[in-house]
């Protein structure tokens, strides 16, 4: 009505505003400093582009990705295109099903792909770079294969019935509801479940013997699990057992009975046993907690990384201080084998084999500096076996050395080291130290041609385990999160200190490197121990943790607090954050040079966090030299290279080689 006052927004608005201008101005001045500093490296990056392309068709393109196994049909993809081979015909002999261009998405890579139990159907999820949503392709296989459907933003999908497929569906970084979609006779689409706790992320899997699909809700620290009966798709899942705090579960099924994967372990007869994790089992008709019974306890400080259930035994494929290696369990024999994984193998990736009843077990092992190669272990032999693949010349020069750092409380750190079997006087050596130890993951260590290219160069490259990862175990993560963050900031200090006094390098010829949530404990110690490092190199970093955590209007902060406390409702969080925030806690001091890559469309570490830390940074660095203006004082050089393509350490061969 007129005369009526209108409540002023424009308060508010002016602050927004005022932000959009100074990160825009940010964007502008970094975007011109690094067109400014890049041709400086022109030469040195047309060497290494040269040398990291050769390595790329060398290795890479000739070890082939996974295989899916379906009788006599081996499908795999090669260069966005779906093959399909017969298994005595070798894949010489294979014929190309459809490419991604086919389907009108020239720039997209294919991310997951499922066949339907009678090979009608596949459903692939294509994923462009600039996003972190993918695309659902259902596609009705035949002598002329046609898109059936397509379902825009996707996560995960399984096929729980010839033509029933359910899926979940991903907004802002989210997984909250799951559908079932049918493609015969009566077509149609209905939502089966929705998750209402924003912490908790669902997704989808399949039982091993195909007679449960599994809806998995998980929170950091918590899950819960309901069943799909794929002989029933329509009706409505079942409840395993019901969240409970700390509880995280996973399910398998064998003959009537759920395997179940835990962390619960409360029963007093388990107490003996200090570990993480348990195999359980309970029957289907009755499976709640107060049924499980114990099957296996797994070691202490053991990181259980996979298991595959099949019809007579189980593998566990288990880590331990950086070792890799195989548990067999027998049903039958009600044994249990260990299977050493050759002392290289950092990394392994299962292939899938949807025959329950086989009796071999493929899977891939790699590590940094070591491409993927094929093994197999056969049940009815009892034995490894290595399966000889394209010739490819062998890595041997390279050595793989396994040490323990003590830590500021006594706990010991592993640490992976891989070095040139040629190279002398190795604390003149260059040495690039990872890290990460965040969320219970562990340390990336899948081949990299860029990492192969260092050691035959002469470097050195760690590999920190630090508390806060899941190197060993859920232990492992929960001494280095929330309030015990700054354990992971000690294990770091120690492991490179460690790696200089048994003589891997110096300080002046050692970089840090880190990616995402590596990015806190690598800026924490650039600010609490800048004279151990020379260089520091992050990728996408979580830098501002504070400011970050502080804003609940981001997609992540609800989730992120079992990682890194509350600040808004606890002052004892709040200050905890900021004694190791890397941004809380630059200062006027004599810094590593640093080498920054952001992306501009990143949905998860905000750009605008990063920008100001990069000011900042640059600000202290340039205070402390003028304040001591002795002859020959070294200024850091510190670089930011934002990136317009590309989403959260997420590139294609193309674009990571670029970067």
């Amino acid at each position: 009505q007129e005369g009526t006052k209108v409540p002023s927004k424009r308060k508010q608005n002016t602050s927004i505003v005022t932000s959009d201008l100074l990160h825009k101005n940010l964007l502008k001045s970094e975007q011109k400093n690094w067109n400014n500093i890049s041709p400086t490296y022109k030469a040195m990056t047309k060497r290494i582009k040269g040398k990291l392309e050769e390595l790329h068709n060398m290795y890479t393109l000739n070890s082939g990705s996974p295989r899916m196994r379906f009788g006599e049909n081996v499908y795999f993809e090669e260069n966005g295109c779906i093959f399909l081979a017969k298994a005595d015909d070798g894949e010489g002999n294979a014929e190309i099903l459809f490419s991604v261009e086919d389907l009108g998405f020239s720039d997209a890579f294919i991310q997951r792909v499922r066949i339907s139990p009678d090979r009608r159907y596949m459903a692939i999820s294509l994923k462009s770079e600039n996003s972190e949503e993918a695309t659902c392709v259902i596609i009705k296989l035949g002598d002329l294969p046609v898109v059936e459907k397509v379902i825009p933003s996707v996560f995960s999908f399984e096929w729980a019935a010839n033509d029933v497929l359910y899926y979940t569906t991903q907004k802002n970084l989210k997984c909250q509801k799951v559908f079932m979609t049918t493609f015969t006779y009566q077509k149609h689409t209905k939502l089966v479940y929705t998750e209402q706790d924003a912490r908790f992320f669902v997704d989808l899997y399949c039982t091993k013997d195909r007679r449960f699909l599994t809806i998995n809700s998980n929170s950091k620290t918590t899950s819960e699990v309901w069943l799909v009966d794929c002989r029933h798709p329509f009706e409505s899942p079942a409840l395993v057992q019901a969240r409970t705090t700390g509880v995280i579960y996973h399910v398998e099924h064998r003959k009537d009975q759920l395997y179940i994967l835990t962390t619960y372990g409360e029963p007093a007869e388990y107490k003996a046993i200090l570990t993480d994790n348990y195999l359980m089992k309970a029957p289907v008709a009755s499976s709640g907690k107060e049924n499980w019974q114990l099957v296996y306890a797994l070691e202490k400080k053991t990181k259980l990384v996979d298991f595959e259930m099949f019809s007579d035994d189980c593998i566990m494929f288990l880590k331990n201080a950086g070792h890799l290696y195989l548990n067999v369990i027998s049903f039958v024999s009600h044994s249990v084998q260990s299977i050493k994984l050759p002392t290289w193998a950092c990394e392994f990736e299962l292939e899938s084999h949807p025959e329950y009843t086989t009796s071999t077990c493929y899977f891939q092992l790699s590590s940094p500096v070591h491409p993927p190669k094929r093994f197999a272990y056969s049940f009815k032999e009892n034995n490894l076996i290595e399966q000889a693949v394209q010739e490819v010349p062998i890595i041997t020069n390279c050595h793989t050395t396994r040490l323990l750092a003590k830590s500021k409380d006594e706990t010991l750190v592993p640490i992976t080291v891989f070095h040139n079997k040629n190279s002398k006087e190795l604390h003149r050596r260059p040495l690039l130290v990872h890290v990460y130890g965040a969320y219970g993951i562990d340390l990336n260590m899948s081949f990299k041609e860029e990492k192969l290219m260092l050691i035959e160069e002469g470097w050195i490259l760690a590999y920190c385990h630090v508390r806060g990862g899941g190197e060993q175990g859920l232990s492992w993560h929960r001494d280095g999160c929330q309030h015990k963050k700054l354990q992971g900031l000690h294990d770091l200090r120690a492991c490179i200190m460690l790696l200089h006094r048994v003589g891997f390098s110096q300080p002046k010829h050692t970089a840090l490197a880190a990616a995402s949530a590596g990015g806190v404990l690598a800026g924490a110690l650039c600010n609490t121990d800048p004279a151990l490092i020379r260089a520091m190199v992050l990728q996408a970093p979580f830098v501002d943790v504070l400011n970050t955590m502080m804003k609940t209007h981001l997609p992540l902060t609800i989730e992120e607090q079992e990682e890194w406390g509350n600040p808004l409702e606890d002052e004892k969080c709040m200050k905890y954050i900021k004694s190791y925030c890397p941004y809380q806690n630059i200062k006027p001091q004599c810094y590593p040079s640093v080498f920054i890559t952001a992306y501009e469309n990143d949905e998860r570490i905000p750009l605008t966090g990063i920008l100001q830390y990069v000011q900042k940074l640059r600000k202290a660095a340039l205070d402390h030299a003028s304040r001591t203006s002795k002859k020959g004082n070294w200024i850091p050089n510190i670089i930011l290279d934002v990136q317009a393509n590309g989403s959260h350490c997420d590139s294609s061969w193309e674009h990571s080689l670029n970067e």
